[in-house]
């Protein structure tokens, strides 16, 4: 089945989860400090709101203690109109996060199947263009996982690419989005990759890497406050824009993918 143009960013529904408190034990490249479980609720409850005025149904889950990481909804599956698929997350800690999310797929989807083999996925390295998905490898989501998610991605009828995520970068997608419409935001290093082709690209200006993790969310692109430079180059290309706050997730290395899992049910 060939997907839709704006399967990228054109959406009905969310599922998110609120942060835990335990999220002060969340993994991290580089400490920062820890979040504050209620100040993170707080921006989470922001996100949410935006999603809901952006036209979208959100299924907000309970938090999870017991998984400090949780509240990255974006890791574990991915989602598709044709069902969703329980990835493996790349990290020992967050293993048990499919089994917890299962029931909510479930309830939005008629079809929900396991990533096969052993392999390891993060969603967080998934990157949904308009006419490709691409699989980048990094520490998280291994050769193996991202060969057996494609082919499986290829049996559904969408085309999808593995790349060699550039060094120093966790997720594929803390370097990149799709603001839709064939416009790509990336780093320097994410743009001078070769990946996207001849996509056009909005360069994140020097000093803002953390805000190239945006999303298009219908008709809007929220992007993480305290990046004026970013927010002013994607209002240049043409695009409408909601800045949300994101100081708590960053701490754990988490953006505005990372907190929900955005669909399109017919």
């Amino acid at each position: 089945m060939a997907h839709r143009p704006d399967l990228s960013f054109r959406f009905t529904h969310a599922i998110t989860r609120t942060p835990a408190d335990s999220v002060s034990d969340g993994i991290r490249a580089v400490d920062t400090g820890n979040p504050s479980g209620e100040k993170f609720r707080a921006e989470h409850e922001r996100y949410v709101s935006a999603l809901q005025e952006a036209g979208l149904t959100v299924d907000v889950l309970p938090q999870l203690e017991t998984y400090p990481d949780s509240c990255f909804v974006e890791d574990p599956a991915f989602c598709l109109p044709e069902g969703a698929i329980q990835l493996r997350p790349g990290t020992a800690s967050r293993e048990g996060e499919g089994a917890e999310i299962r029931a909510a797929l479930e309830s939005r989807f008629g079809k929900v199947v396991d990533l096969p083999g052993n392999g390891h996925v993060d969603g967080g390295d998934v990157l949904m263009l308009d006419d490709v998905i691409l699989i980048g490898l990094s520490a998280r989501t291994d050769r193996k996982g991202a060969d057996a998610f494609a082919g499986l991605l290829g049996e559904w009828g969408y085309k999808a690419e593995v790349c060699e995520t550039p060094d120093g970068v966790l997720h594929f997608k803390t370097a990149c989005s799709t603001l839709g419409d064939g416009v790509i935001l990336a780093t320097k290093v994410m743009a001078d990759s070769g990946f996207f082709g001849d996509r056009e690209i909005v360069v994140v200006p020097e000093g803002e890497d953390y805000a190239a993790n945006v999303i298009r969310v219908n008709d809007v692109v929220m992007v993480p406050e305290g990046y004026p430079k970013t927010l002013a180059a994607i209002e240049a290309a043409g695009f409408t824009t909601v800045v949300l706050p994101t100081h708590e997730a960053r701490k754990v290395d988490g953006g505005l993918s990372c907190l929900s899992l955005r669909f399109a049910l017919d």
